[in-house]
C-alpha cells in the first residue's frame, strides 16, 4: 500500500532541529527506514521545552517517531568508519550542515559519490551551497525576512511573526518532494543526484501572487492592502462580543450576499467592490460581530452557504468534530507519555497512516548489524 510505497528504502539523516527531522519524517510516513545520526550531546532540539520526564524535548520526540536514532562522533576515527559503511548502503542522505562542513569532517561529494554512486544526497541549508550568504547563520524568522514572506503579513503598522515557523516546514516539504521524485529518476538512471534546498528559497515559491501583483502594479503589495492580506470585509478576521475570532471568506460574490442577507445587512451587498482597503465596511463588520457572541454567531451563520469558520484554539483541535471524524489527530504513547499524534493528512484507498512507532535510539553495533553489516567496511 502507500504508505509502505518506500519500504527497504535506508536513509541516514545528518539534520537538526525542524525542517530536516520533518522532511525524513515524511519519507518514514511512506515505509522508509530512518537512521537518524547526531553528535556525541544530540541534536539541540532534544533540549527545547517542554522537556519530558526523562529530559527530553516532546517536540523532538514527536518529530522523529517512527527512527531511529544514532549518535556518532564524526570528528572521530571510529564515527568517521561507522559513518562511512552506513553511507555505502544508504539510498538517501540529508544533511543541514552548512556548505563545507561535510568536507572538513573528511566526506566530501566527490568521495560520498565514489563510496555510494546511488547515493541521493539531500544538502538542506539554510541559503544554499552558494551566494553570497550561504555561510551566514540564520533561522525561520531570517529566511522569512529574506524571500518575501513577512513582507505582506500582519498589520499596517509593521510586519507580524507567523507560528509555527513557516519557512522550516516549507523546506521540509520542499526536501521530502525533491528527495522523492530523485528516487523515482534513479530507477531510470541508476545513479544518484546531489540537492541543493534552501530553507530561505523555500518561501519563495509562496511569492508568485506578491510578485505578479506587484510587476503589474509597479509597485509593492502593502500590508493590509490587498483583498487576501487585511485589506477587504469579505475577507477578514473579526472579534465576537465574548472575546473569541470568527473568519470571514466571501470572495466570491453568491457567498457576499448569502452573509449580508443572513446578518439581516441586504444592504452591504453591493458594497462589495468597494476599494481596498475597505475600511469603513470593515468597521462596519466589526460593530457588527461584537454585537454576538461566538456561540451565537456559529448558530446563525453556521449553515449559512458563506465560507465562515471560528478560529479553532490548539487544544480545540483535539476535540473539534470535523477534525475528530477525519482521524488524522491520535492519541499514541512515547516513553509511557499519551499525547496526541498528528498523522500524515492523507488517505490511500480510504485508509489513513497507521500511528507512528516510538522514537528510539540505538547504538552503532546495533545500527551496522540492521543494515547488514555484520563483516567489517
Amino acid at each position: 500500500m502507500l504508505f509502505n510505497a518506500l519500504a527497504g528504502t535506508r536513509v541516514l539523516d545528518l539534520s537538526q532541529y525542524l525542517p530536516g527531522p520533518l522532511a525524513t519524517l515524511t519519507l518514514a510516513d511512506f515505509g522508509a527506514d530512518v537512521l537518524k545520526i547526531e553528535p556525541p550531546l544530540g541534536d539541540p532540539m532534544r533540549g527545547m521545552p517542554p522537556l519530558g520526564p526523562d529530559g527530553i524535548s516532546r517536540i523532538y520526540k514527536a518529530c522523529n517517531r517512527n527512527k531511529t536514532t544514532l549518535r556518532l562522533d564524526l570528528k572521530s576515527a571510529a564515527g568517521k568508519a561507522s559513518f562511512e559503511r552506513l553511507l555505502k548502503q544508504a539510498d538517501v542522505l540529508l544533511e543541514s550542515f552548512r556548505p563545507d562542513v561535510l568536507t572538513r569532517l573528511g566526506f566530501p561529494r566527490e568521495r560520498i559519490n565514489a563510496l555510494n554512486p546511488r547515493l541521493i544526497h539531500c544538502a538542506l541549508t539554510g541559503y544554499g551551497q552558494d551566494g553570497p550568504l550561504a555561510s551566514t547563520p540564520g533561522h525561520d524568522l531570517n529566511y522569512m525576512a529574506l524571500a518575501g514572506g513577512l513582507a505582506t503579513s500582519g498589520s499596517a503598522e509593521r510586519p507580524g511573526f507567523s507560528f509555527p515557523p513557516v519557512a522550516d516546514h516549507a523546506a521540509a516539504l520542499h526536501a521530502a518532494m525533491a528527495m522523492l521524485a530523485a528516487l523515482l529518476e534513479r530507477t531510470n538512471s541508476g545513479r544518484g543526484v546531489f540537492l541543493d534546498i534552501s530553507i530561505a528559497e523555500s518561501v519563495l515559491p509562496w511569492q508568485r501572487l506578491s510578485l505578479a501583483v506587484a510587476e503589474a502594479d509597479g509597485a509593492d503589495i502593502s500590508r493590509t492592502g490587498h483583498e487576501l492580506n487585511g485589506g477587504a470585509a469579505y475577507y477578514q478576521i473579526y472579534e465576537t462580543k465574548d472575546g473569541a475570532f470568527v473568519t470571514l471568506g466571501c470572495i466570491e460574490e453568491k457567498f457576499w450576499k448569502n452573509f449580508c442577507e443572513a446578518v439581516g445587512q441586504p444592504d452591504w451587498i453591493h458594497r462589495q467592490g468597494e476599494a481596498i482597503p475597505q475600511t469603513d465596511l470593515i468597521a462596519a463588520l466589526r460593530e457588527k460581530f461584537a454585537t454576538a457572541t461566538l456561540a451565537e454567531w456559529l448558530k446563525t451563520l453556521g449553515d449559512v452557504d458563506c465560507c465562515f469558520q471560528a478560529i479553532v484554539s490548539t487544544t480545540g483541535l483535539v476535540t473539534h468534530p470535523h477534525l475528530h471524524s477525519r482521524g488524522f489527530l491520535q492519541r499514541a504513547q512515547q516513553d509511557g507519555e499519551a499525547f496526541t499524534e498528528i498523522l500524515f493528512p492523507a488517505r490511500a484507498n480510504d485508509a489513513a497512516p497507521a500511528t507512528r512507532r516510538e522514537w528510539r535510539e540505538t547504538d552503532a553495533k546495533t545500527a551496522l548489524e540492521k543494515w547488514d553489516l555484520r563483516d567489517g567496511p
